[in-house]
């Protein structure tokens, strides 16, 4: 395809270009391997000598006294400068008694004075704090350099610039291995986060996300449209995502699907005390609307194909009901943070209140948040406490998405409203007696407009860390950690008297509420040894964590608008379960190049009977500093490298938090309805005695943990001084035991579809990771970083009994019938491959309607000839992002691209066909895209629908200024401007390309969004 092609070719275009430029900069020198022939340092800007110029010469060397190439050397506060050369050597003509600033990355920037001096010797230390850079593990840190994992940090000057409303959207497209796609425009929502492409088909294939220390309940929560959305993206500091089993089998049954460390600001001892506020107000407008005929082509159309009782039904209005559903929106998002500290007591006290419209009119996020972080020190330092506290209220309204369909659909001939109508004033379509016509699309409008849900959540995350090192064995430590995570929720969803179908019911006021608590207590122990004479160092770990999960659903009678109960309020329910834990980790480094990981760590879980309530998850992973070793030490080209090799085993528990899915070995009973109950007897007046009934539910006593092994090699490296750097990974995860529901024989059990271990999965990939600093010259910066990852997933079991007739599982519901599934699960394909019929085309490209390939060839077309065509999930995802610094500007992007994804067409399938008008009584608008079909009836399992919707998105474009003290130097001012979502590029037809699961039904539009902003610091 063309522009698939095209999007690889702009991905290597400006990787090439980058590096020609790294290369060949003005201010650099490339590395002596890139030599060739002599080579003279290049003046950043050629400068005119003036006549108190003094020529200075010198060489600049590093500690070891070895000449640095392609070192920085700039007349401070001026342009004016150069580099040294292949030995370190520099001239420079500059201004006498002028300083100038030598800089070279990995090292520390050095301000050296002329005075009366004309020839300088140099000397730069290395950057002992990259050198040191740690990154957070499962329960500890490690250097950078010492870890044996994948794994990968971001940190917020990095961070995804713009109006974030949800944590995860920070690294969008920045990490390689880790999709992130936003569920929609809706304000508030969250996205659908895969490292590597998940492990599961039926269980959770959601990351553990563990925040200062406490992994979260991170399933659903009643009332939001997001369990992240509590988290303020403004209180985060790092993200450090853990992705092979090496690294994540430290959390055992909850790192199946790695791991995502959130670190949110903390004070420093020494630190001043600082005052920060920034405000940024966004406008959010829809990209791109549904395809749909005007009222005119429709009228045109009816009477074209129609009977003349359709024609009839036909108005003389002219409405564009996208028009009418969707609006420009306004955001506000204001936060403020104090930090600093008092003597010993680090201290970060946040403050947040986001206000988010939506583009969906009645749509809505509100969000109050804060926190506390105090860091003590005390005992001269043995004993290190970690107190964090986080808060939120927020305020959700939720839009009927439903209206997006019906905006679609709905005759565009006929008003938005009819004042006469008994439907609060709505047109709506009505039988022959006037009443509503529950079988025809309902006003779009009055979806939004009479429809009030809404839900309030507060929710609190804290925890308090004590970490003591033994006075009398300084090498030991003890780390205490409480933690808890608390969610209380509520809300209703009221419809008014006169909504149609409730005007029956005088309206209907629906209630609900939840609460969920989770408690964890973490105790470990840490060893660490020097071994000089063995030039070793040995690190030891042993502890236990306990977490403790408890879910609480009040129920609630149904009202209508006068308060008289329509449905009495079922039987609550009460749902706790609990992790227990006992786990281990040794790292032994040898020579300082020779790094071993061992992890072990067994996990309890009440989901399973006690039979099969153990599991054990090891780990060991193996790394070679190779850039330590003899023969590359000394290397002024090779600055880091590093092998990895890794294996490991993690479970997998987390089903849901229904009690069905909580417990899914027990035997239990479920109380039935008003319409499940039974006659014994009569009262005393005579009237027969109906009793509730409690019928039994599907159960597997036998259900134990879903386990992923995971095989890891990786590369990571540095070049020209760690100019440039990145990392390959090849990983393979074999995911045994499936967690999936598949249906199960008539009789075998008391359901006919069944959660339980039937199969298993297979997931392969490639990871890439590239930065670079192209240009540094002390004035101007330039950092660019790429990423690219590729992945198959393949089911390779599926059921303990082999059936070549088998077709697998059906998934994936669609819009237009009942029950019509476009999906399927088979051994040998990807999970959620599509399973249609493959379309016969006439010789001018024109599909011929019900006219499908007989791909079995015994002359009948029937269910057996569908076929697996594709599956949602694109086996390329692609990241940029680049970072342009000049003085006090800055100007920064996030790309990405995802190739070879696709996307069934239900807009098109649901409203491509004559059809779509032809029902007595009512009239529904159809696609225009059946003005290239013709078809006349629905054609729902067509491959014709499937879309390759390969896309590249400009996902982020930001622009700030440092505009420097103010208020008499007292407070520091940035300003900044950012488009979000800027442009997409693709051939998919649809609203958007990007769409989780695969099916493109009352999506949620995702909008274009500009933003202004400013930071004040004092």
């Amino acid at each position: 395809m063309k522009y698939t092609k095209g999007l690889s070719s702009f991905g290597l275009t400006v990787a090439l270009s980058c590096l020609y430029m790294s290369g060949n900069a003005q201010t650099h020198t490339p590395p002596p391997q890139l030599l060739a022939g002599n080579y003279k340092p290049v003046m950043l800007n050629a400068p005119v000598k003036y006549q108190d110029d003094v020529t200075v010469t010198g060489t600049v060397v590093d500690q070891s006294g070895t000449g640095l190439p392609g070192v920085t050397v700039v007349v401070q506060g001026t342009t004016r400068g150069t580099a040294t050369d292949v030995n370190g050597n520099f001239t420079l003509a500059a201004p006498a008694g002028s300083t100038l600033v030598f800089s070279y990355i990995g090292y520390t920037t050095q301000e050296v004075p002329l005075g009366n001096k004309t020839n300088l010797n140099v000397t730069l230390s290395q950057d002992t704090k990259a050198l040191q850079e740690v990154v957070i593990v499962g329960y500890g840190t490690q250097k950078k350099s010492d870890v044996t994992g994948s794994v990968t940090s971001v940190t917020s000057e990095n961070f995804v610039k713009g109006q974030v409303t949800t944590p995860e959207q920070l690294i969008t497209g920045k990490v390689a291995g880790v999709q992130i796609t936003s569920n929609g425009g809706a304000p508030g929502s969250g996205s659908r986060i895969r490292i590597r492409g998940g492990s599961s088909l039926n269980a959770s294939n959601d990351p553990l996300i563990v925040i200062d220390g406490v992994p979260i309940e991170n399933s659903t929560v009643a009332g939001s449209g997001n369990p992240l959305n509590f988290i303020n993206p403004d209180d985060i500091e790092s993200f450090n995502i853990l992705k092979d089993a090496s690294a994540t089998a430290i959390y055992g049954s909850r790192a199946s699907n790695g791991v995502i460390i959130i670190t949110t600001k903390k004070g420093k001892i020494g630190q001043k005390q600082e005052i920060r506020f920034s405000s940024q107000f966004s406008l959010s407008k829809i990209k791109k609307e549904n395809d749909v005929l005007t009222a005119d082509q429709f009228r045109s159309i009816v009477q074209e194909h129609g009977s003349a009782a359709q024609a009839a039904l036909l108005g003389s209005a002219n409405t564009n009901w996208q028009d009418l559903i969707f609006q420009e929106a306004y955001t506000t998002d204001n936060n403020f943070s104090l930090s600093g500290a008092d003597k010993s007591l680090p201290y970060h006290v946040t403050v947040g209140y986001l206000n988010q419209e939506g583009i969906l009119k009645t749509s809505k996020f509100d969000r109050a948040s804060g926190s506390v972080s105090l860091s003590p020190s005390l005992f001269d330092d043995h004993l290190k406490v970690n107190f964090n506290v986080k808060g939120a209220i927020t305020n959700s309204r939720f839009a009927d998405a439903g209206a997006i369909g019906a905006a679609v659909a709905f005759d565009p001939t006929k008003p938005v409203y009819a004042p006469e109508n008994a439907f609060g004033g709505y047109y709506q379509w009505t039988d022959a007696n006037g009443n509503f016509n529950p079988l025809a699309t309902r006003n779009p409008l009055s979806l939004l407009e009479q429809r009030r849900d809404e839900g309030f959540v507060k929710r609190s995350i804290g925890n308090i860390q004590l970490d003591y090192k033994f006075h009398f064995l300084p090498d030991l430590r003890a780390n205490l950690n409480l933690g808890y995570d608390i969610t209380s929720s509520n809300g209703t969803t009221t419809f008014p008297a006169n909504f149609a179908p409730n005007a029956v019911e005088g309206g209907r006021t629906t209630t609900f509420a939840q609460s969920k608590q989770n408690h964890l207590a973490d105790f470990y122990l840490n060893y660490v040894k020097e071994l000089s004479s063995l030039s070793s160092r040995i690190e030891a770990t042993a502890g236990y964590s306990y977490q403790q999960f408890e879910i609480n659903n009040p129920k609630f009678p149904v009202l209508n608008a006068a308060g008289t109960v329509i449905t009495e309020a079922g039987r609550p329910e009460q749902i706790p379960y609990r992790l227990k834990s006992y786990f281990g980790r040794i790292n032994y480094s040898l020579l300082d190049r020779y790094l071993l990981t061992a992890t072990l760590r067994a996990d309890g879980s009440s989901r399973f009977s006690e039979n099969n309530r153990w599991g054990t998850f090891p780990a060991i992973a193996f790394a070679w500093r190779i850039a330590e070793e003899s023969f590359l030490k000394n290397s002024s080209f090779v600055s880091d490298l590093k092998l990895r090799l890794g294996y490991g085993l993690t479970g997998q528990q987390d089903l849901g938090t229904g009690s069905r899915d909580v417990f899914p070995y027990l035997a239990r009973y479920t109380l039935g309805d008003n319409t499940a109950q039974y006659q014994l007897g009569f009262d005393a007046q005579g009237n027969p005695v109906y009793y509730t009934t409690f019928r039994p539910e599907g159960y597997d006593q036998n259900i134990k943990w879903e386990e992923t092994a995971t095989y890891n090699a990786g590369l990571d490296f540095g070049f020209a001084n760690n100019r440039i750097t990145g990392s390959l990974d090849y990983f393979f995860k074999e995911t045994r035991d499936l967690l999936a529901e598949v249906d199960v024989p008539a009789g075998s059990n008391l359901i006919n579809r069944l959660t339980t271990n039937v199969g298993n999965m297979e997931t392969k990939g490639l990871e890439a990771a590239l930065n670079f600093t192209a240009i540094d010259n002390g004035r101007l910066t330039w950092d660019v970083g790429v990423n690219a990852t590729y992945i198959t997933r393949e089911i390779t079991k599926l059921s303990k009994v082999k059936d070549e007739n088998s077709i697998g599982n059906l998934v994936g519901t669609i819009a237009g019938g009942t029950g019509n599934r476009i999906q399927v699960n088979t051994v040998g394909y990807a999970p959620n491959s599509f399973y249609v019929y493959k379309q016969v085309y006439d010789e001018n490209g024109k599909p011929i309607e019900g006219l499908y390939a007989d791909l079995d060839g015994n002359g009948v077309v029937n269910e057996k000839d569908k076929y697996r065509y594709k599956n949602p999930e694109g086996n390329v995802n692609l990241g940029f992002n680049s970072s342009l610094t000049y003085g006090k500007w800055n100007f920064s992007l996030v790309a990405r691209a995802v190739l070879d994804n696709y996307v069934y067409n239900n807009i098109y399938s649901n409203n491509g066909a004559y059809q779509a008008f032809s029902f007595s009584n009512y009239l529904t608008n159809v696609s225009p895209n059946v003005l290239e079909t013709n078809f006349q009836n629905f054609q729902l399992f067509s491959d014709y629908y499937m879309e390759n919707a390969s896309f590249l998105r400009m996902e982020s474009m930001n622009l700030s200024y440092e505009l420097g003290s103010v208020a008499n130097n007292k407070v520091g001012v940035r300003l900044n401007a950012n488009v979000q979502n800027a442009f997409v590029i693709t051939k998919y037809k649809g609203l958007d390309p990007e769409i989780a699961g695969g099916i493109d039904n009352n999506f949620y539009p995702r909008p274009r969004v500009y933003t202004l902003g400013v930071s004040l610091q004092l």
